[in-house]
């Protein structure tokens, strides 16, 4: 082992790590790691050793910076500080625990940077940990899982620790200034369980926005004290709009009673529109299971209307078909009216694209995926962490975000013809 690791010399005066790294020298190690009965990966493997020897060569750089002469070289006039010899620290690695030497000085001012003092994790670890965390894994399964993969033990409370550092960007996340306007805003909630005494549901409200440029955007995450309501979401869509947003054209919403007037109470101008798929779902709760087909069919004509006075029409011929054997069917209708036929006036760009909350329920299912796994949470802090952790790896490889802008394409063009260029003025 030692004649393998002695070949890293070779490579510890390279520019950049690109240059660094020869595909021979890589294959000769592996090679001999392996006749020597050496392990690649896990504790006391080659990867260990070499991250070893890369931290301590890397310590030992800082400080001959620090002190300002190299090993061994005499610094004329006699010198004020000097290396004094080493400490043995455990530094938890993507590698696995590796055991480094830690240079010393006499005066004891040498702060490393690299491992610094009383840190035990390298950095990858702690976005291990996080990237375990957003998938909804719990703190138990994630220190079990490093153990099992990577040989280390990390406690549950040091988990929870490192979770605890996303705080701080949460709240920066959650105070960071908007944009002028956005074409389409959809709203909706998500309950976690929450033990404040008893267990009980609490509502994280979410609010998606399509920017002027196609990309999704999540406004911000709240946590509520109680049922969904509009009181509450008048609270959120005021500080919405505190953070820069002055106009949004449309805002998509599921229905909920008195949210249009607390929309319009933040802006006047917005056009609140009821998701149609559930005011489908709705329809289908008061329905016998043999009729459900039925009443989709016959109420496709209704939502598919060129005109509103066409879907009128359409929904009378349902009302006589169906009134008398679902009459709450046509009474959910009937009070959903108003925020139902706004997406009518439009072309079909934009039709598909606010007929449903769709474009929030993917988001949705993550965050349920995530809290899930915990079954309940200790406080609204805790599922708010939870809930931001989730949301923040929707996107990890940016694919997705490509794929929303194309989509948004021609239905931005036709909300800026729609809208009477409130939609450019607001990019300005």
């Amino acid at each position: 082992m030692t004649d393998v690791m002695g070949d890293i010399e070779a490579g510890e005066a390279a520019v950049d790590a690109t240059n660094a790294v020869d595909d021979g020298l890589v294959a000769e190690l592996v090679t001999r790691a392996r006749a020597d009965g050496v392990k690649l990966t896990g504790e006391g493997g080659l990867l260990a050793e070499l991250t070893r020897r890369v931290l301590e060569s890397a310590l030992e750089g800082e400080l001959t910076d620090h002190l300002g002469h190299e090993p061994g070289e005499r610094a004329e006039g006699g010198r004020e500080n000097y290396r004094n010899g080493h400490r043995s620290k455990t530094v938890t690695t993507e590698a696995g625990p590796v055991q480094i030497a830690v240079p010393r000085d006499r005066a004891g001012t040498f702060e490393p940077q690299l491992v610094k003092k009383r840190q035990r994790r390298l950095g990858g670890v702690d976005e291990m940990v996080l990237s375990l965390s957003a998938k909804g894994l719990t703190h138990g399964e994630i220190s079990a899982h490093l153990a099992e993969v990577y040989g280390t033990e990390i406690s549950k409370s040091t988990i929870s620790t490192i979770t605890d550092s996303v705080m701080a960007g949460m709240t920066e996340w959650q105070n960071r200034p908007l944009d002028r306007v956005y074409p389409v805003v959809f709203i909706d909630c998500v309950n976690v369980k929450v033990r404040d005494g008893q267990v009980a549901n609490r509502p994280v409200y979410i609010a998606l926005a399509v920017t002027a440029e196609g990309h999704r955007d999540i406004l911000g995450l709240w946590a509520g004290d109680g049922g969904e309501g509009a009181k509450y979401w008048l609270q959120v869509l005021t500080e919405i709009k505190n953070r820069g947003a002055d106009d949004v054209l449309m805002l998509v919403c599921d229905g909920l009673t008195g949210l249009p007037d607390a929309v319009n109470t933040v802006w006047p101008a917005t056009i609140v529109q009821t998701c149609v798929v559930h005011l489908l779902r709705n329809s289908f709760r008061y329905a016998a299971r043999q009729d459900r087909e039925k009443i989709a069919k016959a109420l496709k004509p209704v939502y598919t209307a060129p005109t509103e006075d066409a879907a009128l029409e359409r929904f009378m011929e349902f009302s006589e078909t169906w009134g008398k054997k679902y009459p709450a069917v046509v009474r959910l209708w009937e009070s959903a009216w108003a925020e139902f036929v706004p997406f009518l006036q439009f072309d079909v760009e934009i039709r598909k694209i606010v007929c449903t909350t769709n474009a929030i329920e993917s988001v949705n299912a993550r965050i349920r995926k995530a809290v899930r796994a915990r079954g309940h949470f200790p406080n609204d802090q805790a599922a708010l962490k939870c809930v931001y952790l989730a949301v923040m790896s929707l996107d990890p490889t940016g694919a997705g975000r490509k794929r929303w802008t194309m989509r948004w394409k021609a239905a931005l063009q036709a909300f800026d013809m729609a809208f009477d260029g409130r939609l450019t003025a607001g990019r300005r």
